[in-house]
């Protein structure tokens, strides 16, 4: 009668639903259970070092998700959480589970190209020093292409949406080298660029710096012309008008061409790290495939959607603090 009380459960359900609630919230907790006895008890068939440290993630788990349970019986706030994220948490262990029965436990899908979880575990261990560099590595061309990119495609908007002489002479360029993917452009820049990390720099600017001049520039120019009139009476200079009126008022549009831009970031980086610098997760996948060792090409696929979502999660983040008006607008 609490629980019900707590997530806001109607009178008439009160009697029944507690039990069901209770036991949705025991769900999580009963598959980790499930799939720490199926790991430990069903004999293994396909080769794997250890699988000590898979058992010690599980049981982590398990206790992580006993203290949610205990927790969640005292506090509404810890119980609401845990009873919306239990479906999707045991549907993601059951996929684990059955993941591991058609690899580790049965080699129903056929080694190397199709691991068991514990082997991308292994790699993830005892390769962390190699992925640590590489991330290290990737997060350096891309902060430093996307700024560039971001800063380049910004000023380009800004002068196309205001100059109306600035946008007639570079509209045909935008027009025609806007569209060709970046990574199109490698044979080219691995010649003109001195070194295989500035091309990569390069390319990834100018996978950034599309999207970007594009969706500022169409900010720029949408703005309402009254904005402008109010802000003119009242003194302002073409200066205020262009960063105090122009600039924020397009900010919906600019963020969005920060958010593709960052998209587009992410794809030229892994192939130009494929193709040419000495280090990344890029670089790494290759290695891994080289040696068909696809348990690491997993691991690393793993690190990158990691990685890649806390980006896209923090530009979201910053985007809902400056547009505060337009909280939640845009779902991420």
């Amino acid at each position: 009668m609490e629980i019900a009380e707590r997530i806001g459960l109607q009178s008439n359900t009160k009697t029944r639903l507690p039990y069901f609630s209770l036991f949705r919230i025991a769900l999580p907790a009963l598959a980790l259970i499930t799939a720490l006895l199926l790991h430990t008890l069903v004999p293994n068939v396909q080769p794997v070092l250890s699988t000590r440290g898979f058992t010690i993630v599980l049981s982590v788990i398990l206790l992580l998700f006993l203290t949610w349970f205990v927790a969640s019986l005292f506090r509404p706030g810890v119980f609401k959480s845990l009873h919306y994220f239990s479906n999707i948490t045991t549907f993601i262990i059951a996929l684990i589970v059955v993941w591991e029965l058609l690899t580790l436990k049965s080699a129903t899908l056929p080694l190397p190209y199709f691991p068991s979880p514990v082997k991308i575990l292994d790699a993830l261990i005892n390769d962390r020093h190699k992925l640590l560099i590489c991330v290290l590595y990737s997060l350096r061309l891309l902060v430093i292409g996307y700024l560039i990119g971001a800063v380049f495609g910004l000023a380009t908007g800004i002068l196309m949406g205001w100059y109306k002489h600035f946008q007639y002479w570079v509209n045909p360029f935008l027009r025609f080298i806007g569209p060709i993917p970046a990574t199109a452009w490698i044979p080219v820049v691995l010649i003109i660029f001195p070194s295989s990390f500035t091309a990569s720099i390069f390319l990834i600017a100018l996978g950034t710096w599309f999207p970007v001049t594009v969706m500022t520039w169409s900010g720029i120019a949408g703005v309402n012309k009254s904005f402008f009139e109010v802000a003119r009476t009242l003194g302002a200079k073409e200066r205020y008008l262009i960063l105090r009126v122009a600039v924020p008022a397009a900010f919906p549009l600019i963020f969005i061409g920060l958010f593709m831009g960052l998209g587009t970031s992410f794809v030229t980086l892994i192939v130009a790290e494929m193709l040419g610098v000495k280090a990344g997760l890029g670089f790494y996948i290759t290695w891994a495939q080289g040696w068909a060792e696809y348990y690491k090409v997993y691991a690393a696929l793993f690190i990158m959607a990691v990685l890649f979502s806390t980006i896209i999660t923090v530009l979201f983040k910053i985007r809902d603090r400056i547009l505060i008006w337009q909280k939640g607008l845009i779902k991420w």
